[in-house]
């Protein structure tokens, strides 16, 4: 299965080149290394409502299949992923974004104040993870064994409903 992804890290410090994103090149080696996808779009992106869906609308519209967001999914007055990723997206996922919250909270309560979305457009799928890389790294744990199956839904790929059991 050809998946292209793209990774789009969200953060003022970072987009002003205050600091290096850790985030972004680690979600780019743990899919590169365990899932053999390779990265078509990367980013660096501030909290800014409109750059972040701009970006996410390009991409999806122009052939990206999953893209990761990093970043901005807090309380913080400029953490606004969540709300540019309901903008783009058609058809919500609240699946993924619960199991996310779900698993973290049994690393640290802190989960608990995540407001990650996850949702599909078109033929791409889009997922908020948090910010820092020891979140991002639990995050991909979890949801790497699901994403081949997620994609080759989404893709359309002729076989991908054979993993459902019927009643």
């Amino acid at each position: 299965m050809d998946v292209k992804v793209g990774v789009l890290t969200v953060s003022d410090r970072a987009s002003q080149g205050e600091y290096d994103d850790a985030s972004g090149p680690l979600i780019v080696d743990i899919i590169g290394r365990r899932l053999g996808w390779s990265i078509a779009k990367e980013s660096i992106v501030s909290d800014n409502l409109q750059i972040i869906s701009e970006r996410l609308l390009d991409w999806c519209d122009n052939g990206v299949n999953l893209i990761l967001t990093s970043g901005g999914t807090g309380f913080s007055p400029r953490d606004v992923t969540p709300e540019a990723t309901r903008q783009v997206i058609i058809k919500e996922a609240p699946g993924i974004a619960e199991v996310l919250r779900q698993e973290s909270i049994k690393v640290t309560q802190h989960a608990m104040l995540s407001r990650a979305v996850a949702g599909i457009r078109g033929r791409s799928l889009i997922i908020n993870l948090p910010g820092s890389p020891k979140a991002v790294k639990e995050g991909l744990d979890i949801l790497i064994p699901v994403l081949p199956h997620a994609l080759a839904l989404i893709l359309d790929e002729s076989g991908a409903e054979s993993g459902h059991r019927t009643v």
